[in-house]
């Protein structure tokens, strides 16, 4: 697919800023990520798996053994949330990991996660935005982020951040959804992410907007080409996109100079 006109391409890139859980309320759009996760955070990992049909742990496991590919072992965790992916990190020999947060509803459930697997001495955990980072340049051998760079209120921003604190020849991964270009597996996908996961959200979660902003911010993400020309925008090297599951979610690879 050939990237879209300029134009078009800045329209789509600030389009998924615009997008916020409740859109016609005064908090921010990073005030109301935050206040979304810290209330579904008790129920977050049951409800992943099941609205997920579990596909979420193998598209992780694809995160990790990139990440080992590389050679990486000093790891930050954006958007780290429960701990999933820094837990799956874990199986690297050798690695350690700092997992953030804006959520400390979510970073709760993850420590909990973290002791009850007796990892502690693997995986920290801290409260922090994504957009400011509280990291020296060069800090770390990688950086990963599992369905989060949707939710950053400015994304070039929290691009930028990123690569900032990932030393030269480090590489950053964001695994992220994507639209499936297949006419029939799409018609079926965003059936089921725009009728039936909002109500089951709903209904299994008490929340009424996070699982009705999840495929408006992904029908809003500039996912794919476009996506790969904000890495580049930001300083990404060698972009590298692999599609996942039909393309319902994707993993971006680049390089830190």
């Amino acid at each position: 697919m050939s990237p879209l006109p300029l134009s078009v391409y800045l329209q789509l890139k600030f389009r998924a800023v615009q997008v916020k859980p409740v859109q016609d309320s005064e908090l921010s759009k990073k005030q109301q990520v935050e206040q979304m996760f810290d209330h579904i955070s008790p129920r977050y990992d049951f409800l992943n798996r099941l609205l997920s049909f579990g596909i979420d742990r193998n598209w992780r496991k694809k995160v990790r053994k990139a990440v080992a590919a590389k050679g990486h072992r000093h790891i930050l965790d954006v958007a780290t949330g429960t701990a999933d992916l820094a837990v799956e990190l874990c199986k690297i020999p050798a690695s350690q990991t700092v997992g953030i947060d804006i959520s400390a509803g979510m970073l709760s459930v993850g420590e909990q996660k973290i002791r009850g697997l007796n990892l502690h001495n693997r995986i920290v955990l801290q409260q922090a935005d994504s957009e400011k980072l509280p990291f020296p340049d060069g800090n770390f051998d990688a950086v990963t982020v599992a369905f989060g760079v949707r939710n950053f209120e400015k994304l070039q921003n929290g691009i930028t951040e990123m690569l900032r604190v990932i030393k030269p020849g480090g590489h950053l991964f964001v695994l992220e959804f994507s639209k499936p270009k297949n006419r029939f597996f799409s018609a079926l996908y965003w059936f089921y992410f725009k009728a039936i996961l909002p109500r089951l959200g709903r209904l299994l979660s008490k929340n009424s907007s996070a699982y009705s902003y999840l495929p408006r911010s992904v029908d809003a993400f500039p996912e794919g080409e476009n996506f790969k020309r904000v890495l580049q925008d930001c300083g990404g090297l060698n972009v590298i996109i692999k599609p996942l599951t039909f393309g319902i979610s994707s993993l971006y690879q680049c390089e830190k100079a």
